[in-house]
């Protein structure tokens, strides 16, 4: 941070250097150029006797292994934590909600289907914080527009059995013309199963009878996103 250790947990942050400070070195930057402690930080606004706001968010991360397991996180983990009382969580999914609306907002919009980060970003939020594996579909319009996103089937730590029939009829229902499917792997990374590109394949079949393009599958791991269309992937190479 510019400084040495010492030196910056004596000092408040409001004294650092300007660019060491999180909100002026976002304002001057860019966010692309904050770490994730960084964002963390500028949130819980301030730290506790022993630390400043960055090394709290810098613990915190460390601690539950990632800012993406730390916002999944249940809420009593998280308040039983050192320096977070019940206005720094609240502050804390104050600032995954408005993520959470935001990208909502695009999607309904049209706008941001064909940015696949958007899209992931999204189903991330969605369904990051899953314990058990479940099986969501975004039914779209021709505009690509959302007009639904639901989680339709849930399972185990592992798998979740998915009745294509019943991906179908939830689409006609909403008048989709075009889907994106996505689940989650809440264990593991993103890496897609034989089972996983099965029914990728049944579905994309059992959608093209009836006229209902399926866009993409989108797999949600415990640190990572990915994107069948994105990757070239059976049956969207």
């Amino acid at each position: 941070m510019g400084m040495d250790n010492l030196n910056g947990a004596l000092m408040a942050i409001k004294d650092w250097h300007e660019d060491d400070r999180p909100r002026e070195k976002l304002l001057k930057f860019g966010a692309a150029q904050l770490s994730d402690a960084e964002i963390l930080a500028i949130f819980l606004r301030t730290g506790t006797q022993s630390q400043s706001a960055i090394e709290l968010a810098r613990h915190l991360i460390e601690q539950f292994g990632s800012l993406a397991e730390l916002l999944a996180a249940p809420k009593a983990t998280v308040l039983a934590c050192h320096g977070i009382g019940p206005a720094k969580y609240a502050q804390i999914l104050a600032s995954l909600e408005m993520g959470t609306r935001y990208l909502d907002s695009q999607l309904k919009t049209g706008h941001a289907l064909g940015r696949s980060q958007i899209v992931k970003d999204y189903i991330s939020t969605q369904l990051r914080g899953e314990s058990r594996e479940v099986f969501a579909v975004l039914c779209l319009d021709n505009a690509l527009s959302l007009i639904n996103f639901e989680i339709l089937f849930t399972g185990g730590i592992s798998s979740c059995s998915v009745c294509i029939k019943h991906v179908l009829r939830h689409a006609i229902s909403h008048a989709a013309s075009q889907l994106i499917i996505a689940h989650n792997h809440p264990h593991t990374d993103a890496q897609p199963s034989n089972a996983d590109n099965i029914l990728t394949y049944e579905l994309k079949k059992a959608c093209d009878l009836i006229d209902l393009a399926l866009v993409d599958h989108i797999i949600v791991g415990r640190n990572d996103t990915l994107s069948y269309a994105e990757n070239g992937l059976t049956p969207f190479s």
